[in-house]
């Protein structure tokens, strides 16, 4: 007679980083930072529309300082000191208002009840805008990338409807193969601010609203692309595999998980996440300037006025030092971004973090780009090389909760 069956264990895999810990202290932190989410809508929409296109090409400039906690301002402290920014200023400035989520390195508990999934569209981030019968896209630099009728709210002379002066704000990927807009977050319709709205409620308003308007409908002379909104499901086992499986009609390049309970919060937040594998994505492992993965993992990094070499974090996470003969000697400035080498033997992972020891410099990227690497895409980046997360893993995951939810029950009825 064969032995009866183990009795499936909750699943664990081991964490390699905090990220669980700053999930919830984000969660915590995020009711207590209830600033007038109006205010940030308006100033927002005001730069989208009247900052002019930062160039790609400028140098970074020497005298680079942080920007002041914009809810320190007036709106019309922060829309002129917007539309006064130039260079790889107004590129940061704009960077810093997308909501970026961190990499995921570790599964977080309670998938299936707190969390959402999506596949994400391949394409340019950027944050859209329509108000007085125009509407302008920008990507993460700022800068512009269609200025174009649309059937938004307002988004064109023939669609005006209240206030002329009412906008809409949409984070979307630009889709090249069929020119459409996927719209991936909302961050204000009609005036109304969803920044201080859960994940849950703007999803279910970018369904809702979209079908009140022609955004969906084909291009015509005054709705120049097309607004789609992307099919987002519970990260329930059925939810997961229909995001990670299910058919597109865009290139995917990832998942992306959202926290149901988290609001729109500008810059990275753990309270989003993005997860990719080959299946899901054509780019797991990052590539060097000539599109070529490199045998060694590339890091860039942020040069500090003490030669620091730190992340985009908030706390950067600093990953090494150059001493100043070397920056020097080669030209190098304080904001400047730098593309170095990690010799895999020299990580360690310590406390959450990752810890490397010689750092190559291999040169700068491109300009255009605003920020250094953050350290959970550091941390994704080693893991895919040697013990990535899975899908498998994701899976377990959603099981072993279940389980427990299961087991949970049992008690209770006992």
């Amino acid at each position: 007679m064969a032995p009866p069956p183990e009795p499936r264990r909750p699943y664990k895999r081991p964490a390699i980083s905090d990220q669980q810990r700053r999930r919830e202290l984000a969660l915590q932190a995020q009711s207590a930072r209830r600033a007038d989410a109006q205010a940030r809508a308006r100033a927002l929409a005001s730069s989208l529309l009247t900052t002019p296109t930062p160039p790609a090409a400028t140098h970074r400039h020497e005298e680079e300082h942080e920007e002041e906690e914009e809810q320190e301002h007036t709106v019309a402290d922060v829309a002129a000191s917007a539309s006064k920014l130039r260079g790889s200023e107004a590129r940061r400035w704009f960077a810093r208002q997308i909501m970026l989520p961190e990499w995921m390195v570790d599964a977080p508990p309670h998938l299936a009840s707190d969390w959402h999934v999506f596949a994400r569209p391949s394409g340019k981030r950027c944050l859209v805008v329509s108000s007085n019968g125009i509407t302008i896209s920008r990507v993460r630099n700022g800068s512009i990338l269609h200025r174009f009728p649309s059937a938004l709210p307002n988004g064109s002379k023939r669609d005006i409807s209240g206030p002329a002066s009412s906008y809409s704000i949409l984070d979307c990927i630009f889709h090249e193969p069929d020119q459409t807009y996927y719209i991936i977050d909302m961050i204000c319709w009609r005036g109304y601010s969803l920044y201080d709205c859960t994940a849950e409620f703007r999803f279910f308003w970018v369904n809702s609203k979209l079908t009140e308007t022609s955004a969906g409908d084909p291009p015509s002379a005054n709705h120049r692309y097309r607004f789609s909104a992307v099919p987002i499901y519970e990260c329930t086992l059925e939810g997961l595999q229909a995001a990670y499986s299910g058919g597109t009609p865009y290139v995917k390049d990832g998942l992306l998980f959202y926290n149901k309970h988290a609001h729109y919060q500008a810059g990275i937040t753990p309270l989003t996440l993005v997860w990719k594998d080959e299946t899901c994505s054509q780019y797991v492992i990052d590539t060097d300037g000539k599109g070529e993965v490199p045998n060694e993992q590339h890091l860039v990094l942020e040069l500090q006025e003490d030669g620091k070499l730190v992340t985009s974090d908030d706390p950067p996470v600093v990953f090494g030092s150059l001493d100043n003969e070397f920056i020097q000697k080669s030209n190098l400035r304080t904001g400047n971004l730098l593309r170095f080498a990690v010799r895999d033997e020299s990580v360690r992972l310590v406390d959450g973090k990752m810890q490397t020891g010689e750092l190559q410099f291999v040169g700068k990227p491109n300009r255009a780009r605003a920020f250094a690497d953050s350290h959970s895409k550091a941390l994704f980046q080693y893991a895919a090389r040697h013990a990535p997360l899975r899908i498998d893993d994701l899976i377990a995951s959603i099981q072993s909760n279940n389980m427990e939810l299961e087991s949970t029950d049992v008690e209770m009825q006992d």
